[in-house]
């Protein structure tokens, strides 16, 4: 009999419960309100399509054996409907096969009766936070205009880059100026370029300078111009890229390396708006928004005396960390993938994506270079490669080198009468990824590369492990 408990009432989340035993439903269910959600009991398959047609909840807590058919067709039912719910299946230990197929059908994990409050707590948990995730990224994925690999010039869907993609939406319509920051070749000027396209001046200049690019004594004349006879070798009057940045943006790459002395010009000039150029008393007024960038930290270059405190401040109004690639889980994957495109169309060359051990082995390299890195060395593997598969042994050296073995952990250990124990999978489990961790040194990231496994997992498996002296 369904509960006359509503699954739509109230603000907690709604858990709806499929279990046809009456003594374990009323367990579940006081465990449930104990979790501080609000469940909704079906005991059979038809009773739980029932609920499903009028609600929505945002969980569901299953048990396979229904007295009129099999949980399968409540996941089926699940899945047709389009709906986002995570599901828990809950199954007796000797139907962990079955519970294993329920998860390659969609299910999201599964209990083995008997089962404490406590690990029903944590499963839910993580299941909630699961649905809120997955909730955020289609929203921001609708926002990007249906690109599922990315946003704007980026591509990656990892929730690293879904902070980026929402700063830059929420700080492009403002006038405010942006200071990026993040290693080398992780994207800083792509940042920019998608804040000047989502701004109102997207119809005006976008306008760049790479301050490490130009020699320190040129760089004045490169922000402001200079008039004719200004300095030896000026022999007529330049436009400098302020100028040419009126009413647009202005990208200054690499700030840290300009001269102190210009840093005050510089200041001054996004103060009042106003600037001089090289020779020049006049002064000259443009409408710029400023979005600035450094791979060095800002702060110790401060302490060390290197760039001015008050120019950081009126620079850093929004701050932008710009992840490094290496924090960015399977996008790696995604990177790579769009890049052996591109190289193979530009070389006429036809490939077909990387095999799971050239896989493995990037998404395990640290990448000190970042995304730069990664498209130089899948042009390596595009120019020195036939095509086809791109394997493993066509990657770099430096790659294969770097990533450590495939990791081996033996299910069941030998006993001294000959015969062997087996061990619990929660403890084979654990060993296997703390190995992982000890060999990736600490990196969570390289260490899921070695399982082969997602990165939450192991996020989500730590939760779950009872805490020191529990």
């Amino acid at each position: 009999m369904v509960s006359a408990m509503p699954i739509e009432t109230g603000n907690r989340p709604k858990v709806l419960l499929v279990e046809d035993d009456p003594t374990l439903s009323r367990l579940y269910v006081a465990y449930l309100e104990r979790a501080g959600v609000e469940p909704c009991h079906a005991a059979s398959v038809a009773e739980a399509k029932a609920l499903l047609a009028d609600h929505t909840p945002s969980v569901v807590l299953l048990d396979l054996i229904l007295p009129d058919g099999h949980g399968f067709e409540v996941l089926e039912a699940l899945r047709d409907g389009e709906f986002d719910a995570p599901v828990i299946v809950v199954t007796s230990g000797g139907s962990i096969s079955s519970a294993v197929q329920s998860m390659r059908a969609g299910a999201y994990d599964f209990l083995v009766k008997p089962f404490s409050p406590e690990r029903l707590q944590v499963t839910l948990t993580n299941a909630l936070e699961l649905r809120r995730l997955k909730r955020i990224e289609r929203t921001l994925t609708a926002e990007g205009g249906g690109n599922t690999d990315g946003f704007e010039s980026f591509i990656g869907v990892s929730p690293a880059m879904q902070v980026v993609y929402r700063m830059i939406r929420d700080a492009a319509p403002s006038k405010a100026a942006i200071f990026v920051t993040g290693e080398s070749g992780t994207g800083k000027e792509l940042a920019a370029e998608a804040i000047h396209r989502r701004s109102p001046r997207a119809g005006a200049p976008f306008v760049a300078m790479n301050c490490s690019a130009i020699p320190r004594d040129l760089v004045e004349s490169e922000l402001f111009g200079h008039l004719k006879g200004a300095f030896t070798g000026a022999h007529a009057s330049r436009e400098g890229l302020a100028s040419r940045a009126d009413g647009g943006t202005m990208f200054l790459d690499e700030i840290g390396e300009m001269d102190l002395p210009l840093q005050a010009k510089l200041l001054r000039f996004i103060q009042t708006g106003t600037y001089q150029p090289v020779g020049g008393d006049a002064l000259r007024k443009v409408d710029v928004r400023f979005v600035c960038a450094t791979n060095r930290d800002p702060l110790g270059e401060i302490s060390a005396g290197r760039f001015r405190e008050d120019l950081y401040y009126r620079l850093n109004v929004v701050p932008i960390l710009m992840p490094a690639l290496r924090e960015r889980g399977t996008d790696i994957i995604l990177i790579a993938r769009h890049y052996l495109n591109q190289f193979a169309a530009e070389e006429g060359k036809s490939f077909d994506g990387f095999d799971p051990e050239a896989e493995r082995l990037l998404l395990a390299y640290p990448w000190p270079g970042n995304v730069r890195q990664l498209s130089n060395v899948v042009r390596n593997v595009v120019v020195l490669s036939p095509g086809g598969v791109a394997t493993a042994a066509m990657l770099p050296a430096v790659v294969r080198e770097a990533a450590p073995p495939r990791l081996t952990v033996p299910a069941a250990m030998p006993v001294p009468a000959g015969g062997t124990t087996v061990r619990p999978m929660a403890i084979v489990e654990r060993e296997a990824i703390e190995a992982a961790l000890a060999v990736a040194g600490g990196n969570v990231g390289r260490a899921a590369a070695l399982l082969e496994i997602d990165a939450s997992t192991i996020y989500r498996k730590k939760r779950e492990w009872p805490k020191p002296g529990s």
